[in-house]
């Protein structure tokens, strides 16, 4: 077996291991001896691939950014329609979340680094770029008066906020989901982000 191919191996399997770590324990109570004994890799060629624990996220979160990213957007601009658009990334974002659940904890219960941690310079440049392509796909539909101008906070709290609590009710083994309770968080977040018609505010 070559080097490159053990390092490669190596490095696949503390990204596993972390993964598997972090979203059972967190990150904070995961150990750099934990990680490294979940992972199987000896001291040497956990430090051949990575600087830290912290290291270990930063690559791991920006991966899985990256992966949900790419869902979302596909997703988002299937549609030209704004509320099959708003409704369709909320149906989407809990089917993401049911088909990985080890990604969806870290994704939606660690704090993302920061610019100056392992990892937050490219979590930062990736999540511009998507609110900028969100923001193009949104500005039709605002200038059309169908959908609000809102901040791009504003924005996330409004249509993904009720569907990342539900998600934290279901892995927390407090509630499992229907189909009419996605449907429900999909109709929620049309009615939260469409611009009201003047005779419906009266």
């Amino acid at each position: 077996m070559t080097n490159a191919k053990t390092g490669r191996d190596g490095r696949t399997r503390i990204i596993e291991g972390a993964l598997r770590r972090f979203s059972r324990d967190g990150v904070s109570a995961t150990t750099l001896a934990s990680l490294r004994q979940e992972s199987g890799v000896s001291v040497g060629s956990f430090y051949h691939h990575f600087a830290s624990k912290e290291h270990v996220f930063g690559v791991l979160y920006a991966d899985i950014q990256r992966m949900y990213y790419d869902a979302f957007l596909g997703e988002l601009l299937r549609h030209d329609d704004a509320r099959s658009g708003i409704e369709a990334i909320v149906a989407m974002h809990m089917n993401w979340c049911r088909e990985h659940p080890e990604r969806a904890r870290l994704l939606i219960s660690e704090r993302p680094p920061r610019r100056e941690e392992p990892g937050g310079p490219e979590v930062g440049e990736a999540r511009r770029a998507m609110l900028r392509q969100v923001a193009d796909w949104w500005r039709p539909h605002m200038k059309a008066r169908v959908l609000r101008p809102v901040s791009s906070s504003m924005c996330y709290v409004l249509w993904l906020g009720p569907a990342y609590e539900m998600c934290r009710l279901w892995f927390a083994g407090a509630y499992q989901p229907t189909p009419e309770d996605i449907k429900e968080l999909g109709v929620a977040a049309w009615h939260s982000l469409r611009e009201p018609h003047e005779d419906e505010e009266r």
